[in-house]
């Protein structure tokens, strides 16, 4: 009887967790964004071209790439095309972009070249009717629903071919609401392991490594990490929701060819897929 009930709990917690990873399946805009592969932060050729620049966004267009790419909403409402909300990394400045207007981007280049960081308007049109864009919206300083509803503004206003993936949840769950129409895809990696990349809680990177808050979000795909995707919930997502996996970031021809052969989308880094 002890078993019994021990093994009735067991399924009981384990549909709980299955409906937690609940997906969104059959978007039909995902047909054309699995046409390509996609360049990390643009396809960049480090130290002459930089990541985020819109030379190498030039140059995954020249070789028909899509781009992944990060987006920050500026002081003035503008929106900003960086990874990282520091400057430090990439500018040598001690400022965060969330801080600075358009007019002050003019200040600063990107990794000792001549490359400014580009707006997210400049970046849209050049790519208007061309390869598509995996747009990652970078939250800082809570302004989640203000940063997704200004790029999806900006977005409107181009003939561009896209979706929206964020680490943060709350941007999905905005998109939910107010954009359904719009592919989403739900970003996660090994948060435990890589400790606290956001100052998150103990339990909420576990939250956010095991992608609990699927049944609020609802993605279309969820985007991996490549070496951390041996996770019990993307096995699941893919096995009971047939969501649409993407993985990030492919460094090597080997590592590329095995996730296609899965079905996976690819982000690529630091080589060219076609040799």
């Amino acid at each position: 009887m002890i078993i019994l009930l021990v093994l009735v709990i067991i399924l009981v917690l384990f549909e709980i967790y299955a409906l937690l990873l609940s997906c969104r399946n059959g978007h039909s805009g995902l047909k054309e964004l699995r046409l390509f592969r996609y360049a990390h932060r643009g396809f960049h050729d480090k130290p002459a071209i930089p990541e985020n620049s819109m030379a190498a966004f030039r140059r995954a267009l020249q070789n028909y790439y899509g781009v992944e790419l990060d987006v920050h909403l500026m002081a003035d409402g503008d929106l900003a095309v960086i990874h990282d909300s520091s400057l430090k990394r990439t500018a040598g400045a001690e400022v965060e972009i969330e801080d600075l207007t358009k007019a002050e981007l003019e200040n600063y280049r990107l990794e000792g070249t001549e490359e400014k960081i580009p707006l997210f308007s400049e970046v849209l049109r050049l790519f208007e009717g061309k390869t598509p864009l995996i747009v990652e919206l970078k939250t800082a300083r809570g302004n989640y629903a203000a940063l997704t509803e200004a790029a999806c503004a900006m977005l409107d206003r181009y003939d561009v071919t896209y979706c929206i993936e964020s680490f943060d949840p709350r941007c999905l769950m905005w998109l939910k609401k107010h954009r359904p129409d719009v592919v989403r895809g739900q970003l996660s990696h090994a948060f435990l392991k890589k400790g606290k990349d956001g100052g998150q809680s103990l339990p909420m990177r576990f939250v956010l490594q095991m992608m609990l808050l699927n049944c609020l979000t609802r993605p279309d795909f969820v985007a991996y990490c490549l070496e951390d995707r041996k996770c019990l919930s993307v096995a699941l997502c893919r096995k009971i929701y047939k969501v649409q996996e993407v993985n990030w970031t492919i460094k090597s021809k080997e590592e590329m060819e095995e996730a296609e052969r899965l079905g996976n989308l690819v982000i690529f880094e630091q080589f060219d897929p076609r040799g």
